[in-house]
């Protein structure tokens, strides 16, 4: 059950994690070559910019998609282990923490569609229309790869599944299934050689034609969807507020939300290094991955980890 006292701070923070996704967001949009305040003149600007509006267009249902995608994603966060104090450092202790982070990351896959279907123009509706095979390809890996460690911790909350890591991460002895999370993630928020949905061929995708606040919300929402993905890698894959297992007990005797905070940053660094490396995958080469490698990858992992559980 959700305690009150610790889930107001969140519902507080909701506008300051949009504000500092937009932050972030309009810092992924400058070049190298511009000056440190560029992010917070890029978000002032989209701030002050009005909105567009095409001829035929329903504002009601593209506003729907641009306003589920940041709740959404907040919705997810509220069922990380976050090293709060009480209900074992989550905002929202439940005991199908996970089923409940997936449906969220599914809502806001929802919210993009919705987001570029409002419009009514050909370049979102060609990028809302890229979400459905991109979401539908790469939830069943992402599924499993969640599932993975709640068969290996044989709980579904996500506290459980990290104190279940007190040995060994989870990371070390299910490989595969951590680095399917990884590349599902960067599907399911569009990131990196996956954001076909929101592409530069079509001038923006999903979002060619919001501008102004529409804008800021649809990168932030991106942007706090990441980020609410790479927290759950922590309690997953990397134990959680823990110290790694091979210094023993904590040499360095931080608080849990400190260490946290420290493989959440390694997790995102990994993310965003996606869009470094790799250039933006055509559609179809995207689904073939998933269908043909990832799928099958998942499943022979999945079936591993029950095998060692089972004997």
């Amino acid at each position: 059950m959700a305690d009150p006292a610790t889930l107001l701070p969140l519902l507080l923070l909701a506008p300051a994690l949009v504000l500092a996704a937009g932050l972030a967001a309009a810092a992924g949009a400058v070049t190298a070559g511009d000056r440190p305040s560029a992010p917070a003149v890029e978000t002032l600007r989209l701030l002050a910019k009005q909105r567009r509006r095409t001829p035929a267009d329903d504002p009601f249902l593209g506003r729907i998609g641009l306003t589920v995608l940041p709740v959404g994603a907040v919705l997810a966060l509220a069922v990380v282990p976050l090293g709060l104090p009480g209900h074992r450092g989550a905002p929202v202790d439940l005991d199908v923490g996970i089923v409940w982070f997936n449906a969220m990351e599914v809502l806001a896959w929802f919210a993009v569609w919705t987001a570029g279907w409002g419009p009514n123009a050909v370049t979102a509706l060609v990028g809302g229309y890229r979400v459905l095979p991109l979401g539908l390809a790469y939830e069943l890996p992402h599924m499993l790869a969640i599932i993975t460690p709640a068969i290996a911790a044989g709980s579904l909350d996500p506290a459980d599944v990290a104190a279940a890591q007190h040995g060994l991460w989870y990371a070390v002895w299910m490989p595969v299934a951590f680095l399917l999370y990884l590349v599902s993630t960067a599907a399911m928020a569009f990131w990196g050689p996956f954001a076909a949905p929101l592409g530069r061929d079509l001038a923006g995708g999903a979002g060619a034609e919001h501008a102004g606040l529409d804008r800021l919300l649809l990168r932030a929402g991106r942007w706090m969807l990441l980020v609410a993905a790479a927290a759950m890698a922590v309690p997953l894959f990397l134990g959680g507020g823990a110290p790694p297992p091979i210094t023993g007990p904590d040499p360095f005797g931080g608080p849990a939300w400190a260490w946290i905070v420290v493989k959440l940053l390694v997790v995102l660094a990994v993310l965003l290094g996606l869009r470094r490396v790799m250039p933006v995958l055509r559609m179809e080469r995207v689904a073939t991955l998933a269908w043909t490698v990832l799928i099958p990858l998942a499943v022979a992992q999945a079936l591993v980890v029950t095998v060692v559980v089972l004997v």
